[in-house]
């Protein structure tokens, strides 16, 4: 049990210890970057460029999940499921173009910079928080519905404290999909000026310096383990408030 939780906690010291001291891995990086090139990206800050990316990707992906989750409860509502096949080709979208097109086809409308990677990581979010959020929803039993109609609870009230709260471990799923997604995809951010660790890695295509890509590569991972890790420990406590 210690060890799990050990191990739990490894992907945060790695990416923290990192972060406040790269130098210490800068022999490992240097084998990697070869002779007479740099083994640490040093044009910005390494922990800055971890802090935009997260919350480019939280923006974008928080944004997401409130939308999809609004539009699960739209299509579950009496009345509204003939919306569910259109609501469900709309979210499936942008699953079908790659990230790079995307972008291309933002950019000339949006312009250069965060706006048109928020749109993307936006659309690419709505998915995995839709399908969750449907598939609880629907698997709430309507005799449980039918005995808080019966204790007075309004049709909002009914939502919120059954549906949803019955509901909250799956949503916290599919939010965690989203994040860890939004987290990889948000690399690409950097080739169209956006401020991410996708600058690092872009810089090493350039230069040639594998260090570089690697440290980015790197930072990203641990940061995705890191948040899929946070959102498995809010899942089971969410969880364990139900029983």
């Amino acid at each position: 049990m210690i060890w799990r939780s050990l191990l739990r906690f490894l992907p945060f010291a790695l990416l923290v210890g990192f972060l406040s001291f790269p130098q210490v891995a800068a022999p490992f990086f240097q084998a990697v970057a070869g002779a007479g090139k740099p083994a640490l990206y040093d044009v910005s800050p390494l922990w800055w460029l971890t802090l935009l990316h997260l919350r480019l990707v939280l923006v974008s992906i928080g944004a997401a999940s409130v939308t999809a989750l609004l539009l699960a409860i739209w299509v579950t509502r009496p009345g509204h499921a003939q919306g569910l096949a259109l609501a469900r080709s709309v979210v499936s979208a942008a699953q079908t173009f790659p990230p790079v097109a995307v972008l291309a086809l933002l950019v000339p409308v949006i312009g250069f910079g965060d706006g048109a990677v928020v749109v993307a990581l936006f659309l690419y979010g709505l998915l995995p928080v839709f399908e969750t959020a449907l598939a609880e929803l629907t698997r709430v039993s309507p005799s449980v519905l039918e005995a808080a109609r019966g204790c007075g609870l309004t049709g909002f009230q009914r939502l919120v404290r059954v549906e949803l709260a019955l509901s909250l471990p799956g949503l916290v799923t599919g939010l965690r999909l989203s994040l860890v997604t939004g987290l990889g995809l948000g690399a690409i951010g950097s080739t169209v000026g956006s401020r991410t660790l996708g600058e690092v890695i872009v810089a090493g295509l350039l230069s040639g310096n594998a260090a570089f890509v690697l440290e980015g590569a790197v930072l990203i991972g641990l940061l995705a383990l890191v948040v899929s890790g946070a959102m498995e420990g809010v899942g089971r406590w969410v969880g364990a408030g139900r029983r």
